[in-house]
């Protein structure tokens, strides 16, 4: 506190002219300080969809928007509060002002990592778009800070929009020049080797396939995979620092080289047709013998072995007792039958788990014991191979397993350990198929596990490393695009059941590959068409998310010749993708072989 200072008088013109001047100077300096400061926030109009965002629960839609065409909707769930955040250059020991437009109930926005005091303001309700701000000053060495916005646990979706970030820049004023010298290396059937110059000022790179951002590195080199044989693909790099992205280099074209055997599962037509035959059930469609199961149906998957409990990993397989199933045919002509399907070149494989049937190999004598009981029921009947059928509480991920490439669960690893025991008991011609659900598989773009702050669900996404450690031994993947909710697409929209563009928006996903969490850095590569069959219900009797004839045909018109793709944009055209899988055969053949039918009529 200054001491008093003596009181002098004035004259009066002497005070107006340097009232006068002190307020042309304070206008001055506030208006030389304001040209300094910039809006260092990347993309807070959500204009780029969530570029340069990184949300848990975040979506991009066109209505109720503040300006622009964009906003942020995002939905807490349970333990997730719909967090989207970004990282910031700045300068030390600097002030600055954070705002933003939002529009729900219990809306937060704030700013962590400031080095001096973080700061958050929020709103309990706010019926129309309504502003906040906020104000903080960093510390004498904070470079970066983290801005984010999010909901509150249980609550209704908020809506974000023209979020700011008033201040000083950081070091870095613009992004850097876009990449020279990008070349193909070495190509193998799945893989291609990039490379390119080094940028000065680039703090990494991302990378483009066929103009759709895959991944970013931080080196000058990569290697795509997950790609298909004699494939032709255009990569692009652009260069990053904290002010953003550069432009993107000279598309580079590579062509993948054909497998060793000519491609994978070449024993299955180019186009098959898979359904699950109740085998040990009737499950109100009715009994169908094996003899009759129509010619049309390439795969057939019997449904189901089942474990004698939970953790045992003892699989055993019991036929439709007579009682259920009085017209169930014997043990002798049911093999015969299944002899007779193999000789006109069909498989016949053991589905493991479905609904009730929920299987957990917490231990490696379960592992084991999973092997010797599968392989038993193999023999038996001579089948072809094994689908993975694990739904429910089968599947989930330890707290602390945050890497689908290196698992560390026990029923993760052990399954995989297990399925590649009995791949190498039978070798190359064993048939494998996985039938999750899309909460296992597609979810993963969102949520993985527990999630970053704990509470999520541990099943989320916890299909991925398992398909990714037998990606070299699959032969069909068919996730079930039925009984799901809501799955947030590549595009970043939400997508729901009832029509084509569910089943193309999750394919999609499978054949292009996915950031995992959101995390652009550790992506699940894209499988091969060949390797991919669309899973849907036979009939409205036979589950939710039933489409038309119609409908399934504008899904296979999309994905395999860009047409009739609807509001969903692919990121590829797959003429080469496997085909359909459908629950079940039984409820074709009660709906009249409509699914049946309509393949047949299609693919020819």
């Amino acid at each position: 506190m200054e001491r008093s200072r003596p009181l002098v008088r004035r004259p009066l013109v002497t005070l107006l002219t340097a009232a006068a001047l002190a307020a042309s100077g304070l206008t001055a300096l506030t208006s030389a300080a304001r040209a300094a400061d910039a809006d260092l926030a990347r993309n807070g109009g959500f204009e780029t969809a969530l570029d340069g965002w990184t949300c848990t629960a975040g979506a991009i839609v066109t209505s109720p928007v503040h300006s622009g065409t964009s906003a942020l909707k995002a939905i807490p769930a349970g333990a997730d509060n719909a967090r989207c955040a970004q990282t910031v250059s700045v300068k030390p020991d600097s002030q600055y002002t954070l705002s933003g437009y939002v529009q729900g109930a219990y809306v937060y926005l704030g700013a962590s990592g400031t080095g001096t005091t973080d700061v958050s303001t929020w709103t309990q309700s706010a019926p129309d778009w309504q502003q906040l701000t906020t104000t903080f000053r960093t510390g004498p060495s904070t470079t970066e800070v983290t801005v984010y916005t999010h909901g509150w646990y249980g609550t209704g979706a908020y809506h974000a929009d023209d979020i700011a970030l008033t201040g000083p820049g950081g070091g870095t004023s613009q992004p850097p020049a876009p990449p020279g010298g990008l070349t193909a290396g070495s190509v193998t059937s799945s893989g291609v080797t990039l490379s390119w110059s080094p940028v000065p000022g680039a703090t990494g790179y991302a990378v483009y396939r066929d103009g759709a951002r895959i991944r970013t590195v931080t080196g000058t080199s990569t290697t795509v995979t997950g790609l298909s044989p004699a494939t032709a693909y255009a990569f692009q790099i652009a260069a990053v620092n904290g002010a953003g992205e550069s432009a993107r280099s000279a598309t580079v074209t590579a062509t993948t080289a054909r497998r060793p055997d000519g491609g994978g599962s070449s024993d299955l037509p180019a186009h098959a047709l898979v359904g699950y035959l109740h085998a040990s059930f009737a499950n109100g469609s009715g009994y169908t013998r094996m003899a009759d199961v129509p010619d049309s149906w390439d795969v057939i998957d019997l449904a189901f072995g089942e474990p004698t409990s939970v953790t045992s990993g003892d699989i055993r397989f019991e036929r439709c007792p007579v009682a259920e199933c009085p017209n169930v045919e014997s043990d002798a002509e049911f093999k015969a039958a299944i002899k007779a399907k193999q000789a006109a070149g069909k498989k016949v494989l053991i589905s493991i788990g479905g609904q009730n049937g929920q299987v957990q190999l917490t231990t490696a004598a379960a592992r084991d014991t999973f092997v010797s009981s599968v392989s038993a029921i193999i023999d038996e009947y001579g089948l072809d191979g094994l689908d993975i059928d694990f739904e429910g509480h089968s599947l989930s991920l330890d707290a602390d397993d945050t890497d689908f490439k290196n698992p560390t669960t026990p029923v993760v690893v052990n399954l995989v350990s297990a399925v590649k025991t009995l791949k190498a008991k039978y070798g190359d011609a064993f048939a494998l198929t996985m039938a999750p659900e899309t909460f296992f598989v597609q979810l993963g773009y969102q949520y993985y596990g527990t999630g970053q702050w704990g509470g999520q669900d541990p099943r989320a996404g916890a299909y991925l490393p398992v398909i990714h450690a037998l990606r070299d031994d699959l032969t069909l993947l068919h996730v079930q695009d039925y009984n799901s909710g809501p799955i947030m697409g590549l595009d970043n929209q939400y997508h729901s059941m009832g029509g084509a563009d569910f089943h193309i928006a999750m394919t999609d996903m499978l054949l292009t590959g996915f950031p995992v969490a959101g995390d652009a850095d550790n992506v699940f590569p894209p499988l091969r068409p060949d390797q991919i069959a669309i899973g849907m219900p036979a009939s409205v009797n036979a589950g939710n998310g039933h489409v038309s004839p119609a409908e399934v045909t504008k899904t296979l018109n999309c994905l395999t010749k860009k047409t009739d793709c609807g509001s969903y944009a692919t990121h590829g055209t797959w003429p080469d993708l496997r085909g359909l899988m459908t629950w079940s055969i039984n409820w074709d053949r009660f709906s009249d072989w409509e699914f049946q039918k309509n393949f047949d009529a299609y693919f020819g």
